[in-house]
């Protein structure tokens, strides 16, 4: 098991009753999902979600027949929700250290996570590292799992 949540991604045909597979095959194998979501685009729907164990979420889909699934290593970055343009201010740091943010989302305890090029996760962690230091970590995911860069 990581000791960093991760990011489980999983491409599923568009139609009635997939995210349903999805969930249960998670559930059977006793993956819980932290956060994310489902998008469809295109006629094409992918979900991401952040989990504990990624390769136990990636060996359930992969059984189940799900996919095609990936898992991606994860940055989590503390916004502070009743502060206006958290969001962009963080992202502007991220854009002008030349980090490109693929897919954004929060986990069920308020933290932003952020997903990135491999090539750009040590400075997107660099960079998330000096905003958290201004900030404690959110309660829950956070007091489980390390921020450490």
């Amino acid at each position: 098991m990581s000791t960093h949540p991760q990011d489980l991604e999983v491409h599923l045909p568009d139609r009635p009753g997939e995210l349903a597979g999805l969930g249960q095959a998670l559930g059977e194998a006793g993956v819980s999902l932290e956060g994310g979501g489902v998008v469809t685009v295109g006629g094409r729907a992918v979900a991401h979600y952040l989990v504990h164990d990624g390769a136990r979420a990636l060996a359930a889909v992969t059984a189940a027949g799900i996919g095609p699934a990936v898992v991606h290593d994860v940055v989590l970055a503390r916004l502070d929700q009743e502060v206006p343009g958290q969001l962009g201010t963080l992202a502007r740091r991220l854009g002008d250290a030349g980090v490109n943010v693929l897919v954004q989302y929060s986990d069920h305890v308020g933290n932003l996570v952020l997903l990135v090029a491999d090539e750009d996760l040590a400075e997107c962690r660099k960079v998330v590292a000096a905003w958290s230091r201004r900030r404690p970590p959110a309660p829950g995911l956070g007091e489980q799992l390390s921020f450490e860069t």
